[in-house]
């Protein structure tokens, strides 16, 4: 038996905690907030019996093997280098961390404890649809990608933003819809088309001015390693409540793939348009149950799958804490190039 905690039991907590009781051989046996009706909530919901505001003493917890942070962005760093030093498995919410120098102390202590699975969450990379595209991509399935193009568009009032202190502010959020909204999409097109190698970037805040001290819109172009080219807008600001548009140039396809579903497909090989859309579809109905917002897919508890198998197996998941903090750091470059006015690189770690 696994045994979890969760540190952290806001919005997203349900959905870890919901993830695990699916999974044989796990249980969630700490919960953990510094609001304790929080915590009180969720553990008379799910039967969890300890609570505590301070997340060292669940860290403390001799019963808890690995830990599920689910709390504000400013500090994730802090208690997952904790967790680690405790000796606990983790895994991460997005976004892993605030500035650069979060990014470099989790990693640097995931690799103290290299005994321990260190993980940040992506779960769309565990979308079936997602998971063909990336093969078909690899696969040629497109011929040569010539371009790549992401539109995300979400909605976030002023009553979102004033709901919690640390939102839209640097201290607390460390930006506005890119680390917080887009971040999911902006690893997708890592996870589909590989590390960025340079960008250059804008931002703005073009409708929550006195509400926000960070971005609400942000637009940038992006060269990737590979050489491919690539553009993106975002903002959430729009009377939307959630959509992502990824638009995908071959030279043999052309795919227009909306919330992960195909809307525009077209071909000049004969019967690729065919195989491409059926690839897409294949296991489509395999997905677990959306707990939470729609949008957050079905992926989390495939990603706390495959988190507590490679506990079993001890060794690192899919989605390493390294790779997940390279997903922030292009989010951060992208702050970086709108604050110079230039092209940046992209970090990889």
């Amino acid at each position: 038996m696994i045994k979890c905690g969760i540190i952290g039991c806001g919005v997203i907590a349900p959905t870890h905690i919901e993830g695990y009781r699916a999974l044989p051989g796990v249980e969630v046996v700490h919960l953990c907030d510094l609001i304790p009706e929080r915590a009180d909530a969720l553990g008379v919901k799910y039967g969890v019996a300890r609570r505590s505001v301070d997340y060292r003493e669940l860290l403390a917890d001799p019963e808890v093997d690995a830990v599920s942070v689910c709390t504000d962005h400013a500090s994730h760093a802090r208690i997952v280098c904790d967790a680690l030093a405790a000796g606990k498995h983790v895994i991460c919410e997005k976004a892993l961390g605030r500035v650069p120098a979060d990014l470099d102390r989790m990693v640097a202590a995931a690799k103290r404890r290299p005994e321990l699975t260190a993980a940040g969450i992506f779960q769309h990379r565990y979308e079936p649809a997602n998971r063909n595209l990336k093969r078909l991509i690899a696969d040629g399935g497109f011929g040569k990608v010539l371009a790549v193009n992401l539109v995300f568009s979400c909605l976030r009032t002023d009553e979102y933003y004033q709901k919690d202190a640390w939102r839209g502010t640097v201290a607390g959020e460390g930006g506005g819809v890119l680390i917080n909204q887009a971040i999911h999409h902006l690893d997708q097109l890592r996870y589909l088309f590989g590390n960025g190698k340079r960008l250059v970037a804008r931002t703005a805040n073009l409708t929550h001015r006195g509400v926000i001290e960070v971005e609400d819109t942000a637009a940038f172009l992006i060269e990737f390693e590979s050489g491919l080219f690539g553009t993106v807008a975002a903002t959430n600001s729009s009377c939307v409540d959630w959509r992502s548009f990824l638009t995908v140039v071959g030279t043999e396809a052309n795919l227009e793939y909306a919330n992960e579903k195909p809307v525009f497909l077209e071909s000049s090989v004969t019967g690729r348009a065919a195989e491409i859309e059926e690839a897409l579809a294949a296991d489509g109905d395999a997905h677990a149950a959306v707990v939470g917002k729609q949008y957050y897919g079905a992926g989390h508890t495939a990603q706390l799958a495959d988190f507590i198998e490679a506990i079993r197996e001890k060794r690192q998941s899919e989605v390493t804490l390294a790779d997940a903090a390279n997903s922030a750091a292009l989010v951060m470059a992208v702050y970086e190039s709108a604050r110079t006015g230039g092209w940046v690189d992209v970090p990889v770690r």
